[in-house]
């Protein structure tokens, strides 16, 4: 089975240099027709030109493929819709976002300015809300969409001197979570991918030999899959050097505790038993938890 993109419209944000282009380009080599974006600014946000769209657009073209550059930024919600419309006045349809834009402001949580904290939440996670706001009445009308967030292992389990992009890169994936039970009906399938790769937002934080192992190109292959018409929905991919992971968001079988004045001293007591991971599930829904807890409830409330 071939992955094949022939006669599908993607956008592709933060398409102008690192893991976005790689995605532009490994797109374009399967057949799309990709809308490059890229606000060109620094890796703190700042500054910004259509230049670095422009490059990826020409080497698309000198491959025989279809794109176009756009130097929105994904903060300016308006500037997103034009941006849309640049690619449904083009081509008439979109099939496929790939929300990858995003910036770095790190330091310790001590010493971050909140201006730094929300320029960073305002790009990863409004960027890709305004994105996939433009987008998702075209899905609805046409029954099919293919939506991809970037998280990251910041978001999953942390890492120092990054609260700002933590934060934000975890908040995609409860956007996921629900915007993928939204868009069930219609086949909009969303998903999210944590990449592991050597660009210019990691440069400094690693070692030559690791930056050499940990090409973006190798991310690309997760990417395809997400994407494709074939793609699964709520799925968090990890992906870095070749290898491939999933991550999961679950939930332990805990114990029935009961309620009461010690009922804390209770929890913390049987704590270990409330955390054990052993069958643990992966829920289908936030309703699943309170579903959980109640049958627990019932079960001891009959005994």
């Amino acid at each position: 089975m071939t992955i094949d993109f022939k006669d599908r419209v993607a956008i592709v944000t933060g398409a102008g240099g690192g893991l976005g282009r790689q995605h532009a380009l490994g797109l374009a080599a399967r057949g799309a027709r990709v809308l490059v974006n890229d606000f060109g600014g620094a890796r703190d946000g700042s500054g910004g030109s259509v230049s670095a769209a422009e490059a990826v657009v020409a080497e698309i073209r000198a491959a025989g493929g279809e794109a176009i550059a756009n130097a929105a930024s994904v903060t300016d919600f308006a500037a997103v819709q034009a941006m849309v419309q640049q690619a449904m006045t083009a081509w008439g349809r979109v099939d496929i976002l790939v929300n990858n834009a995003g910036i770095l402001r790190d330091k310790t949580f001590a010493k971050m300015e909140l201006a730094d904290f929300e320029l960073v939440v305002d790009v990863h996670l409004m960027g890709a809300v305004h994105c996939c706001k433009a987008v998702w009445p075209i899905m609805n009308a046409q029954k099919y969409g293919r939506i991809l967030m970037t998280t990251s292992s910041t978001g999953l389990y942390g890492n120092f001197g990054q609260t700002n992009y933590g934060a934000a890169k975890m908040a995609l994936v409860g956007f996921m979570q629900t915007l993928a039970l939204e868009g069930a009906k219609n086949d909009i399938r969303v998903n999210c991918l944590a990449p592991t790769a050597a660009t210019r937002m990691t440069e400094d934080l690693m070692a030559q030999s690791v930056l050499d192992a940990l090409k973006p190109e190798a991310v690309v292959p997760a990417m395809l899959v997400l994407v494709s018409q074939d793609a699964p929905t709520r799925t968090i991919l990890c992906a870095g050097a070749g290898s491939f992971e999933a991550a999961h968001i679950t939930l332990t079988e805990g114990a029935w505790i009961g309620s009461g004045a010690q009922a804390a001293e209770r929890l913390a007591e049987q704590l270990a038993r409330v955390t054990d991971r052993a069958g643990e599930s992966v829920p289908s829904s936030g309703a699943a938890q309170g579903n959980h807890e109640i049958g627990k409830a019932t079960q001891n409330a009959s005994h």
